[in-house]
């Protein structure tokens, strides 16, 4: 794909969306604030350039995602307001009332995926840039700031072994069916019904029987996998294919629950990682912890996100906040004078630092307005 393009043009036959909307809306005011440019150079980045259609305009891809998340809406939601709303085409720059969609529900989804890390940032970035701007967020609401981990949840099922080990055949036997792999026995159906009888036994408490299901199944599983190295050998095209399914199928083969260390709880989401906060509603959550960082204040504008950062491995919460304190002020360009955290993440960081940097800046019980 090649890098995107702004081409869009006035239509003469229909009128500017400029001469048919209130100028003064606040989604025009906002329009106006924004830097363009700034994220066009950010976005832009993430297609190399090279033949292909090039991708969607920047400021639409932008615009977009802001709206979305402005409103809490579904793409397939914003997809449909877009259309009925000049004030969010304007947003988005175009020049003229579009009655059709400029592109597909899906592109969002690509952009999406496209994007990492420095492009989301640029977006907090910019939002906090128009936020100080227009006066919704001051700088002394920027030195005092409340800094928390909590747990970003994936969409995956409860993970237990036997449905783990059944997933694996029943993806195993699909790709090797894909590429013409021949297999002595699928054991899709017996896997099935193991995989049944091991909830059925466990429920009942007959945990023997449920013991003797489970091991039914590793022992499938194993077969299948070692009847697929057999006929893959020697074939590079076919390994390379193979070869991160069969790995992850090897693991969860091999895992146990009583054994500590990682693990795979998802076959489509390996990265995901199990985690427990203590909370009496949910001992352990599944899915990656995350850093979150708001002022501590009230600010005119409401409240904002200073930052955000995914912290992959399920570090130790005092050992976050140097790394995401040094990227808050950063981010905002303002030394940070007070931190509000929660007493563990001020207990390891007073005794790890020396009464300096972020140690002597933390306070370890938040006001109220902020607590937990």
């Amino acid at each position: 794909m090649s890098r995107p393009r702004d081409d869009r043009q006035k239509d003469l036959l229909r009128p500017a969306l400029d001469q048919i909307i209130d100028l003064g809306h606040p989604l025009v005011r906002l329009a106006e604030k924004i830097d363009w440019k700034f994220l066009d150079g950010r976005f832009g980045s993430v297609c190399q350039p090279g033949p292909g259609q090039p991708g969607l305009p920047t400021r639409l891809v932008a615009g977009l995602f802001i709206l979305k998340h402005m409103h809490n809406l579904s793409d397939e939601v914003l997809c449909a307001r877009w259309v009925e709303n000049p004030y969010y085409q304007f947003f988005c720059g175009e020049l003229s009332f579009c009655h059709k969609l400029p592109f597909d529900r899906s592109s969002i989804t690509r952009w999406r995926q496209r994007l990492g890390e420095e492009q989301l940032v640029a977006l907090i970035q910019e939002s906090l840039s128009v936020a100080h701007k227009t006066g919704a967020i001051e700088t002394k609401d920027l030195e005092r700031v409340v800094v928390d981990t909590t747990v970003q949840p994936k969409a995956v099922a409860h993970p237990t072994d036997a449905r783990l080990m059944h997933r694996a055949i029943v993806k195993l036997v699909a790709l090797a069916r894909r590429h013409g792999v021949p297999l002595r026995q699928s054991y899709l159906r017996v896997a099935k019904r193991a995989a049944i009888m091991v909830g059925r036994y466990t429920h009942a408490h007959q945990f023997k029987r449920a013991r003797r299901a489970l091991k039914f199944l590793r022992t499938r599983l194993g077969r299948l996998i070692r009847d697929i190295g057999r006929q893959i050998e020697g074939n590079p095209e076919l390994q390379r294919r193979f070869g991160p399914l069969l790995d992850l199928a090897v693991k969860v083969r091999l895992q146990d629950q009583r054994r500590r260390g990682l693990k795979v709880y998802a076959l489509h989401a390996p990265e995901v990682e199990c985690i427990g906060k203590g909370k009496a509603r949910a001992p352990y959550e599944f899915g990656c912890k995350v850093s979150i960082a708001t002022p501590a204040t009230a600010p005119k504008g409401g409240q904002f996100v200073l930052h955000a950062k995914a912290l992959h491995g399920n570090p130790y919460d005092g050992h976050t906040l140097g790394p995401v304190v040094r990227e808050i002020e950063t981010l905002t360009g303002i030394e940070t004078r007070r931190i509000h955290v929660d007493r563990a993440i001020a207990a390891i960081t007073t005794r790890t630092s020396s009464g300096s940097g972020s140690a002597a800046r933390c306070a370890a019980s938040p006001p109220p307005s902020v607590a937990r």
